[in-house]
């Protein structure tokens, strides 16, 4: 069980150590304490503290600098610290219901510590756990009991060697035998291994497998999940028939053990088909409640919307971290200055700040959106588990499966750039691995191809659009959508006339300006979109081409758009709402505005092209505007910095640590990487380092 955190807000909410982020600190706008407790309510601050204590009170969680663990250690610890969050019991089932925002806490609080670490438990409780829960019956409900009690340890089969985006194309099969009353699981080939699959390579002891199903007569009804035991949870031995193992080093995420497997003639019960979109029956008839076999396809992979918006936040994780260290490095890195004798912030210089301070907006922006998104989940999931098959219910799933398409891309890609801009604003320091932005770039990397590439995800979005539009067309239906994401296309006639008209950059200052450009956008997007691809196919292009061709100018932009859109449409309403304390509404105001404008601005040659911005002065006050915002929220990032960093043990970096002595921990640090203490220590030139080289060296 893990300890609580006893105490008020100064228990909950203790002040920074002293040092050079003080005078950043006093200039703020606002209280950063004011803003935590009104971003997450005490009860969530109390629930992150706790994981960040147990963390770090904990042995087997202590911090190893200048250990280069081998692939096996590193991947059997970090299946160990796995287990240890099962047993702190931070987060029971009942929690899961009665608060379900602290499912995404907890994956973003050990996504902090260590990616590889919230991979490993969200792929056997929300990828592996939700599947069987949201795909299964009462039947299979004695599994989810054995996931958190960790009896088993489970994956999620999908993808295979041959074949991943195209998922209509997975080969594995499952025939069912009606004289065994069992499936026979079988790969035909190498090629239809199960490959690239997230815990499979040495822990998992069951898989969540898709399979296509075949009844007597050898019929298909497509791909379905089955739950297939792989190892023996006592020796981790592979069962009879399975071939299982290791897929080897990675760029990134090198404690998350991914795997391969084959099936040889596999036998597993009849019960084990997860039956909630079909079943089979003893005597091997197929039965289904939905008639529609593209319905029943979706319904089987709505785990992956799970996943995608699950990897949506563990990129604005990667990308807070990243912009705590560059940010409170360019608070105390002093460079240059108005005289030989006085050095200012690199974070004072305005170039610095438009480099950063977007990405900032963004983390704050992205982080409310991944919140958001996940609760609407939540309400997919529980309509599915009542046996909820309205129109409603439908579309609610199309609806979700667009945004976290889209989400996933948007969030991964500017946590990408996000990070190298950071890793780059701080110079040759941020080039040390012990800095931990590159370690955080190359975790990020797979969340842009991981469930489902960045790119064809994207056109799932544009997909879902272009229907709904065609609807429109072909039916006179109206724009409507359960979340009210698409409701503003009911007026995209009239929107498409619409010009930006703002003359001044105090006039820009507001999200709602980015937001009545974005409509225009996102219509006019939609619009060239349609009319291309019913061009393509009026020249003879297959429905398949015609797609493709529309695609790379059109389709993706419009996903992208449309995307940003609901994540800026979303944040306005958040910080403009009347329970927003009167002095926070300020900054977060700005912070609205300047991620609003700052990927606004990203799409500048298509307002240009579509007659929305004309002249220079649309342009330059959209510009101006950006750099205006950068500037007033200067005074108040180490602040905003300070409200969304993890303590300095989790954070673990020398150059972003709370207390700004950025030399001081940066050099303690060099010098215990490189084995020098003892010398250092009695060298005179150093004697200013020996309280902590003291303190360095009773810690080893």
């Amino acid at each position: 069980m893990a300890p609580t955190v006893e105490g008020g807000d100064a228990a909950l909410l203790p002040e920074f150590p002293r040092g050079p982020l003080d005078a950043y600190r006093a200039r703020a706008s606002f209280s950063w304490k004011e803003l935590a407790l009104f971003t997450e309510g005490e009860d969530m601050l109390r629930f992150k503290k706790t994981i960040f204590s147990a963390l770090e009170n904990d042995p087997l969680f202590a911090r190893s600098p200048g250990a280069d663990l081998s692939l096996d250690k590193y991947r059997e610890l970090n299946f160990l610290r796995c287990k240890r969050i099962f047993e702190y019991d931070f987060l029971s089932v009942e929690d899961m219901f009665k608060s379900p925002l602290k499912v995404p806490a907890l994956i973003q609080c050990l996504g902090m510590y260590d990616s590889s670490l919230a991979a490993k438990y969200l792929l056997h409780t929300l990828v592996f756990g939700s599947a069987v829960y949201s795909s299964g019956s009462e039947r299979h409900l004695t599994y989810i009991q054995k996931i958190f009690s960790m009896e088993i340890f489970g994956c999620f089969a999908l993808t295979e060697l041959s074949h991943g985006s195209n998922t209509k194309a997975i080969r594995t099969t499952a025939h069912y035998d009606p004289a065994t009353k069992e499936f026979i699981i079988h790969s035909p080939d190498f090629e239809a291994a199960k490959f690239w699959v997230g815990n499979m390579g040495k822990t998992a002891t069951h898989a969540v497998v898709f399979a296509k199903l075949h009844v007597p007569g050898d019929q298909c009804h497509g791909l379905h999940p089955f739950i297939v035991q792989i190892r023996d949870p006592k020796t981790l031995l592979p069962m009879p028939g399975v071939m299982v193992g290791d897929m080897g080093k990675k760029l990134g995420q090198n404690g998350l053990d991914n795997g391969f497997a084959m099936f040889h003639k596999v036998r597993v019960p009849r019960q084990s088909l997860l039956n909630r979109m079909g079943d089979v029956t003893p005597e091997g008839t197929y039965v289904s409640p939905f008639k529609d076999v593209r319905q029943r396809f979706g319904v089987s992979l709505g785990g992956l919307s799970s996943g995608r918006v699950s990897i949506l936040s563990l990129a604005v994780v990667n990308l807070k971290l990243a912009i705590a260290i560059a940010l409170r490095f360019s608070a105390t890195r002093r460079q240059f200055g108005p005289t030989q004798e006085e050095e200012i912030a690199v974070l004072e210089y305005p170039m610095q700040q438009c480099r950063l301070l977007p990405y900032l907006a963004a983390a704050y922006a992205l982080d409310h959106f991944s919140k958001s998104l996940f609760l609407d989940l939540v309400e997919l999931q529980r309509g599915r588990a009542s046996g909820d098959r309205s129109a409603r219910q439908a579309e609610l799933g199309r609806e979700i499966h667009a945004l976290a398409s889209a989400g996933k891309p948007l969030a991964s890609w500017t946590a990408q750039q996000g990070i190298q801009e950071c890793r780059e604003a701080c110079g040759g320091h941020g080039y040390l691995a012990m800095n931990r932005l590159g370690v955080l770039r190359d975790d990020n990397d797979p969340n842009c191809t991981y469930e489902g590439d960045n790119n064809v995800l994207l056109q799932q979005t544009s997909n879902y659009l272009l229907g709904l539009l065609a609807h429109r067309v072909r039916d006179g239906a109206c724009f409507r959508s359960p979340l009210k994401s698409v409701d503003f296309l009911d007026a995209y006639p009239s929107i498409l006339d619409q010009k930006f008209e703002v003359s001044s950059v105090a006039d820009c200052l507001d999200s709602a300006v980015a937001l009545a450009a974005y409509k225009w956008l996102v219509c006019y997007l939609l619009r060239e979109t349609y009319q291309k691809l019913n061009q393509e196919k009026r020249s003879g292009s297959s429905d398949f081409e015609a797609r493709n061709n529309c695609q790379v100018s059109h389709g993706r932009p419009l996903a992208l758009a449309f995307l940003e859109l609901t994540v800026v449409q979303r944040f306005h309403e958040h910080v403009h709402q009347p329970c927003v304390p009167p002095s926070l509404r300020a900054v977060l105001g700005r912070l609205s505005a300047l991620y609003a404008l700052w990927s606004l601005s990203h799409h500048a040659a298509l307002l240009y092209r579509g007659g929305y911005f004309s002249g220079e002065q649309a342009g330059e006050v959209l510009e101006s505007a950006v750099l205006a915002l950068c500037s007033q929220l200067k005074d108040d990032a180490v602040a905003l910095v300070d409200v969304i960093a993890p303590p300095d043990f989790v954070l673990d970096s020398p150059i972003g640590r709370a207390d700004g002595e950025l030399y001081k921990n940066l050099w303690g640090a060099v010098l215990q990487e490189s084995k020098v203490l003892e010398r250092a220590s009695w060298w005179p030139e150093f004697s200013v380092n020996k309280p902590v080289i003291g303190s360095l060296k009773s810690k080893l």
